[in-house]
């Protein structure tokens, strides 16, 4: 099993498809490694030697942020906009959308408030007296 950036990418996927598997990487980064590396896209990761398997490695070690290192440098700028409290900052401590997002209908999912059915978690209508 070919073992990159500390992540095992499948062996029957292609490899510009495998190669996503790892944390930072996506489909045209992932073009663009294969072909600085001179691989084929369209082969698959059992059949890739190994000399093609330790080019791959060296070009995404040396020159992409991956796994631990993009998660931790992600994780430190939002804790640094919580720190200084702007208005990102404070809508991450909420647990609110941050991007600008209508928050009056469609944020179920952020707040963590996600409805089974139609008229479940609504409030009963008031009664009449």
């Amino acid at each position: 099993m070919a073992r990159i950036a500390g992540i095992n990418i499948p062996k029957e996927k292609r490899v510009v498809i495998a190669l996503t598997y790892v944390f930072g990487i996506g489909k045209s980064l992932s073009r663009a490694i294969l072909k600085e590396a001179k691989v084929d896209e369209a082969k698959r990761t059992k059949d890739l030697t190994e000399n093609e398997l330790k080019k791959l490695r060296e070009i995404i070690e040396k020159k992409q942020k991956t796994e631990g290192e993009l998660r931790r440098e992600r994780r430190d700028s939002v804790e640094r906009l919580k720190r200084i409290e702007c208005y990102r900052g404070t809508r991450h401590k909420k647990g609110l959308p941050v991007r600008g997002q209508n928050t009056r209908t469609n944020n179920r999912t952020v707040r963590g408030n996600v409805r089974k059915s139609a008229g479940s978690g609504r409030k009963a209508p008031p009664s009449a007296k």
